[in-house]
């Protein structure tokens, strides 16, 4: 599959207009993606390997793995994301992520990483902004977990992944495919499946949005951002 979308370029250049010689080192970063089956690992917790991945395609889903077993997924990469910057920084994995769906990743080795900070640094500030960003929206996410009802909990992470998609030019104001199953949602927000299908339901009735067929669209955005008390992170 040739690379032809750079989700990643349109994402940085929100926080950094970049010039036309760093969106070429970007690309140059780029240049050599592969194809990943669904429901491979990329990265395991606890890995010592220097690998970063800038996710062109498809969705992926990045979580921890507690003594007993039990998983909890932290977040959902989605294409212009980049997965595993902290293994480069720390050395080792602190999670785990696998492929939800086939993806297409380009890798990043430490020292391509070090050698586009040295050329291009008004790159890497706009890397550190978008990582800045998704680390805010991953902790929303654990206020999701820790205070917020399931209902309000469900409302903001489908308004979280409609301000990601949208950032990446995946999506309309109103209207996203989700490839993500009702399992793998009540994983990530700290339910159960049975609970998500009814709260798919009470959302659904209250008009405020809908989840069918991996399609989401929201019917009453203003009335679902009061629902779940939504701050939109802005670039």
């Amino acid at each position: 599959m040739p690379f032809v979308n750079d989700h990643l370029a349109r994402k940085l250049t929100t926080f950094v207009k970049l010039s036309p010689t760093e969106l070429a080192g970007l690309a140059e970063l780029q240049s050599t993606p592969v194809n990943v089956p669904r429901g491979s690992d990329l990265m395991n917790q606890g890995d010592a390997g220097q690998l970063a991945y800038i996710l062109h395609a498809g969705w992926g889903c990045s979580y921890k793995v507690l003594r007993d077993g039990a998983r909890q997924i932290i977040t959902f990469p989605i294409p212009g994301d980049m997965i595993g910057l902290r293994s480069i920084l720390l050395k080792t994995s602190d999670h785990a992520f696998s492929a939800i769906t086939d993806v297409q990743v380009s890798r990043i080795s430490t020292t391509r990483l070090n050698t586009l900070v040295d050329e291009f640094p008004r790159l890497a500030t706009a890397i550190m902004w978008g990582t800045s960003r998704d680390e805010a929206i991953t902790v929303e996410h654990l206020a999701s977990i820790g205070r917020r009802t399931s209902l309000e909990r469900t409302a903001h992470f489908f308004l979280e992944l409609r301000d990601r998609l949208q950032l990446v030019g995946l999506t309309s104001d109103t209207e996203y495919e989700c490839p993500l199953s009702q399992y793998v949602i009540a994983d990530a927000l700290g339910v159960s499946a049975i609970h998500v299908n009814r709260v798919l339901r009470q959302l659904r009735e209250l008009e405020l949005l809908t989840f069918q067929d991996h399609k989401v669209t929201i019917i009453d955005s203003a009335g679902l951002t009061e629902l779940a008390g939504y701050d939109s992170i802005e670039g």
